[in-house]
């Protein structure tokens, strides 16, 4: 009976004010599902955050899917592009040591994804782009399709891309041939929440850094959570 796995990849964190100050995290999240036959095997890895929003957002999406039996989520990284002058400038922080960085053809062992990724300019993060770059010849092959997928973000505020960061993620998605799963509104009365501040839509969830002090909400946080947990089901249906 075929073993299946679960990877989470890791875009490593950094900051970056635009001219506004508001600043940005830099992250790219992969949870990739398999599923052994009556077994659970959950790898947890620790990882430096410095503001931490998409990693705190990231370490729910996990625990939702790791929720489902027979789930296994694993944490990576994906590779830096910034020189080390440019990162210095930045003040960023050093990549996680015990987060490895994954490769494009360790996509092929899992069997579905959630991406997370900040928003630059109201698109994915540069990093998160030249990874699925990256990915040409498995793309060449569409070794990826009929893979479920799904996504979850972060922006500066409102009008800094929730709804537009997922509108084109989904673009590096429908041209593997990846399922996309979108959260719908299956998390309930929360997708209607108007009293306090949330992230996130139908497409995923999500969450507002503003100048970097604003961290999650509960609210967020149950939603990622609930995402974690809604995908890793749809991964397993479709794997059984």
């Amino acid at each position: 009976m075929a073993t299946t796995k679960i990877y989470i990849v890791q875009r490593h964190e950094q900051v970056q004010k635009t001219i506004q100050g508001l600043v940005e995290l830099i992250f790219l999240f992969f949870f990739l599902f398999n599923f052994p036959n009556f077994a659970c095997y959950l790898y947890f890895f620790r990882y430096y955050s410095l503001y931490g929003h998409v990693e705190t957002m990231a370490r729910e999406v996990q625990r939702g899917a790791n929720a489902v039996q027979g789930v296994e989520a694993t944490l990576w990284q994906v590779p830096e592009t910034l020189s080390h002058v440019i990162l210095n400038k930045m003040k960023a922080p050093p990549k996680a040591s015990d987060v490895a960085e994954i490769k494009p053809e360790q996509l092929l062992e899992a069997d579905g994804f959630v991406f997370g990724f900040p928003s630059r300019f109201g698109v994915m993060a540069a990093q998160c782009k030249a990874f699925f770059d990256a990915t040409d010849d498995i793309w060449k092959k569409q070794a990826l399709a009929g893979k479920p997928a799904g996504i979850f973000w972060s922006t500066g505020f409102h009008g800094g891309g929730q709804e537009l960061t997922a509108l084109t993620a989904i673009t590096q998605l429908a041209h593997h041939g990846m399922i996309y799963v979108p959260l719908g509104y299956t998390f309930g009365s929360g997708m209607f929440e108007m009293i306090e501040v949330k992230g996130g839509s139908s497409y995923g969830a999500g969450t507002y850094a503003a100048d970097g002090s604003r961290v999650p909400t509960e609210l967020e946080l149950q939603q990622a959570f609930h995402q974690g947990k809604y995908v890793a089901e749809i991964a397993k249906k479709l794997k059984n």
